[in-house]
């Protein structure tokens, strides 16, 4: 994570923020559920492209997903992706996203998506720059 990070600073300014699990304050699942969106909603500005990462989502290979990057950063939109907790997203938030995105059919455990999902957006950058890909 922190390689790619560190990679990003060269292209866009990159924030990784988590937010504290609803679910360890001893809320029902469904409520955990709805605390998390009602956190993450809160978080989003106006302007912001919300991309839901959900595995229900649309699958986008490297090129695609760059264009969509490239597209979203015209106007100086921001874009908040947003991995939901151990029960997903709500359908709150999935509605709210002007994306969702799938980076696997399979469920994969959030470290995972988060270093799956930042090495995507470094690879983006690099193919909108026409650059070569730094492995």
């Amino acid at each position: 994570m922190q390689e790619y990070a560190s990679r990003l600073e060269h292209y866009t300014r990159f924030e990784l923020v988590e937010l504290a699990e609803a679910s360890g304050r001893k809320l029902k699942p469904g409520d955990a559920k709805a605390a998390e969106a009602e956190a993450i909603l809160a978080r989003r500005k106006p302007q912001d492209w919300l991309v839901a990462l959900d595995e229900r989502g649309k699958s986008l290979d490297s090129v695609e997903f760059s264009r969509y990057l490239g597209k979203a950063q015209t106007g100086a939109k921001d874009l908040l992706f947003v991995i939901g907790g151990d029960e997903g997203l709500e359908d709150s938030v999935r509605q709210a996203a002007h994306l969702t995105l799938s980076l696997s059919r399979m469920t994969l455990p959030h470290r995972l998506a988060r270093l799956v999902l930042i090495e995507q957006i470094y690879r983006a950058f690099t193919l909108l720059k026409g650059e070569p890909y730094h492995k």
